[in-house]
């Protein structure tokens, strides 16, 4: 990694404030995965948040604004998430996506198929959609008007503009843990 781990019983002021909302947060909203080591100190994104609070403050409340009262279903956003994890082949993201993906629904091959960077052939028409919308997003470009049209029938307007902040906000989760090579939870086996 390139960012040293943070001993959170050294952090003060913004950074012990951000570290506790963070822990709060992980606990009541990011179950399936390891986010917090054996020391209790933060894993994954939330180092790098921790370490530059200027930035990882605001991500955190995006983080939370997009976690609180999701209007999508949950497998059609962990859809999103994988297809975004498998585009910048971010390992720590995958990792815990995949271990959510499953919790919320998704079958082993489904989560397999997206993950490897595939589209899965029996994908319902609303996790199709999910698929698509996603992959149009992270390969940059207009969505076309087609897709986003049929978003809104399926999701609503507030359904589809959380789908693009949430496609939007693990872009810039996976950009962090590949920018700072964040590894995987040493206890994992992957």
């Amino acid at each position: 990694m390139r960012l040293p781990q943070l001993d959170h019983t050294t952090l003060e002021g913004d950074q012990l404030a951000l570290y506790e909302d963070m822990k709060a947060g992980i606990h009541k909203n990011f179950a399936g995965f390891t986010a917090i080591d054996s020391k209790d100190d933060l894993i994954g994104p939330w180092n790098p948040w921790l370490t530059f609070p200027q930035f990882g403050g605001p991500v955190w409340k995006l983080v939370l604004a997009l976690g609180d009262n999701p209007v999508l279903p949950k497998p059609i956003r962990e859809i999103g998430i994988l297809v975004t994890g498998a585009h910048f082949h971010s390992a720590y993201e995958l990792y815990a996506h995949i271990l959510v993906a499953k919790l919320r629904g998704l079958s082993d091959a489904k989560v397999r198929t997206i993950s490897s960077g595939n589209r899965p052939p029996d994908l319902t028409y609303e996790e199709g959609l999910a698929y698509d919308f996603a992959f149009a997003l992270v390969n940059g470009g207009i969505v076309p008007e087609i897709l986003y049209q049929e978003a809104e029938q399926a999701f609503g307007r507030a359904g589809t503009a959380e789908f693009i902040y949430l496609v939007g906000l693990y872009c810039m989760v996976s950009t962090t843990l590949n920018g700072f090579k964040v590894p995987l939870p040493e206890e994992e086996d992957l």
